[in-house]
């Protein structure tokens, strides 16, 4: 972006701060009046109507601050008119709200008056060794400086090229400072971000006792589905075999030697219920041995790149094993990929997992189970996934998941 389309856009978002401004002022004063004849029975309607345009029009200005996004901190609002009401009202960002409607509108006036003031400020002093030339009495000084010779006129070009250099980085300074200010009224309390992350803890415990309880049911079902039903008839066939050792050697023979077969299946079975709780391979090669047979195993050709200095804690190595597992084989399955990239690496105290590929897109957490599993999966470590999958493709799903220093 040239510096001139950067100086129009930033003066352009002090020009829309203003514009929220006054609407936002107006909403407030309309606010208390409604405010005030409820006391009398009449306003109800219009105060809902008001604190609901109030927090529709401060959510805009949440989204157009620089830098993070604000989270709207409000509390749900939900049933007729009186429950929303009795919500608002109890609800501390309300009377946040109005206090920034109103340090906002006066905020907002000044800095883009104050802005456009010193471009205008920059613009005279350029134009200083003109208008001395077409007018020489025109214009007794600028800045302090008398223009009353040629010399004194350029100078004054000088410093209004200095003006202009600030004016150019004074909008971004103050459009930081509006952006300081509605991080401060308009963004959660730290009550309120604790309290969110409490429940957000306390919901991840859940999910996650819940998984791990489902996970238990699993095992038993393939357990007595599987292995056990094996065993059992392997014991019923070499009881078998036993009494049928003297009278009928062969069909004791044929017995013992389904047996060995059932021995067989069930020992593979059973290494299969291992893998499904923590992949052998882990414990024998680590994250990246296992990442790379993941890899060489795979449905489609997979690009990984692995840059791990030292060995994870064993559940992190097997949350992410899984969770990178469970991506590739959705990408195979069900994007139309041709090609599948894995990426893991370590920065600071942070683990990140990024697995992408060339399919159509589309993929939408709220469907299915795969995507949905692996947040669970990663909550309980307070892991972080994001998906950004557009329709059209790729497909991009970045893993955070903290482990220690």
């Amino acid at each position: 972006m040239s510096w001139a389309r950067r100086a129009v856009r930033e003066l352009g978002q002090l020009a829309v701060g203003l514009g929220l401004a006054g609407a936002g002022v107006a909403l407030a004063v309309a606010t208390l009046t409604a405010a005030a004849l409820s006391l009398i029975g009449v306003g109800l309607p219009l105060l809902d109507r008001a604190l609901s345009g109030t927090r529709a029009l401060l959510d805009r200005q949440r989204r157009r601050v620089p830098g993070p996004p604000v989270r709207s901190p409000y509390q749900p609002v939900r049933g007729g008119l009186t429950a929303r009401l009795m919500t608002r009202s109890g609800d501390p960002a309300t009377y946040r709200d109005l206090a920034f409607q109103f340090a906002h509108f006066a905020y907002a006036p000044s800095a883009a008056l104050f802005a456009v003031a010193i471009w205008l400020g920059a613009a005279q002093g350029l134009a200083m060794p003109l208008i001395h030339a077409v007018r020489p009495s025109a214009i007794g000084n600028y800045l302090g400086l008398p223009i009353d010779s040629p010399g004194n006129a350029w100078l004054a070009a000088v410093a209004g090229l200095l003006v202009g250099v600030g004016a150019y980085w004074l909008p971004r300074g103050l459009l930081h400072l509006e952006g300081r200010l509605t991080r401060a009224l308009l963004g959660p309390t730290a009550r309120a971000t604790l309290t969110e992350r409490v429940e957000e803890l306390t919901d991840t415990r859940a999910q996650t006792v819940d998984a791990q309880a489902a996970e238990l049911r699993r095992i038993e079902r393939d357990l007595h589905d599987g292995a056990q039903a094996r065993l059992v008839a392997m014991a019923m066939n070499l009881g078998l075999a036993e009494e049928l050792l003297a009278r009928d050697p062969e069909a004791a023979r044929g017995l013992v030697t389904e047996a060995r077969s059932a021995a067989g299946t069930a020992l593979a079975e059973l290494r299969d219920v291992v893998r499904g709780i923590h992949p052998p391979v882990l414990a024998d090669r680590g994250l990246a041995g296992g990442l790379a047979a993941l890899a060489l195993g795979a449905a489609l050709p997979v690009d990984l790149a692995v840059d791990l200095p030292d060995r994870l804690a064993p559940p992190l190595e097997s949350a992410l094993y899984f969770t990178a597992a469970e991506l590739v084989t959705n990408a195979a399955r069900h994007s139309g990929a041709t090609r599948v990239a894995v990426r893991l690496w370590r920065s600071d105290d942070q683990v990140r997992l990024t697995v992408s590929d060339d399919g159509r897109g589309g993929a939408d957490p709220e469907r299915g189970t795969g995507l949905a599993g692996i947040r669970r999966r990663l909550a309980a470590f307070d892991g972080r996934v994001r998906i950004d999958s557009p329709p059209g493709g790729p497909t991009v799903v970045d893993v955070e998941l903290p482990c220690g220093s």
